[in-house]
């Protein structure tokens, strides 16, 4: 199965999908690829970090699931190669989310929003970003939001962690015993 955590930046997709799979061992969670720096304090393997030239070359050896531009940067999901057994788990954008219901009807969409444009912006400060970043994910995430709602099967505030946790948890299950057998 293919779960899609997407939602506007400082929504808490990051750690939800760290949550998420720490939690369970039948979750796998494919890495994006980005062009931008790495953020202070950021994890080095929160993305494969790498050149404009990298992305590009890749995009054109048609080695991405969905990829975009955003802010400048370019952001993308290798196509998933999950060890056997394993459900996937994409932790992506808004046009990352729209590019994979194309591809993939079948694929479970979860918005991830954040509980204020308040508790966003905090986030966004919290986690390195520089005020003009900061600015323009604001500016981008009610319409992210608003577009988000029309593509997504599920929507999940988070304004708190474990809850936000528990509850996309919840939804990975139920859409696991939906599955038909075999």
């Amino acid at each position: 199965m293919l779960f899609v955590l997407f939602g506007p930046g400082g929504a808490g997709k990051g750690t939800i999908a760290a949550r998420l799979v720490a939690e369970d061992p039948t979750l796998w969670l494919s890495r994006s690829w980005t062009t931008r720096a790495r953020r202070p304090g950021e994890d080095e393997n929160a993305y494969v970090f790498v050149d404009r030239s990298t992305f590009e070359r890749r995009v054109r050896d048609g080695g991405f699931f969905e990829w975009a531009e955003f802010l400048g940067n370019l952001y993308g999901t290798p196509t998933p190669q999950p060890p056997p057994g394993k459900d996937v788990l994409l932790e992506i954008d808004l046009q990352g989310a729209r590019q994979v219901r194309q591809h993939r009807s079948d694929a479970t969409l979860i918005l991830l929003r954040p509980p204020s444009s308040e508790e966003q912006e905090a986030r966004l400060r919290a986690r390195g970003d520089d005020e003009a970043h900061i600015a323009e994910r604001l500016l981008t995430g009610a319409r992210e939001e608003r577009e988000g709602l029309a593509i997504a099967d599920r929507v999940v505030v988070n304004s708190d962690v474990s809850r936000a946790t528990t509850e996309v948890a919840g939804i990975v299950e139920r859409c696991r015993s939906a599955r038909p057998p075999g």
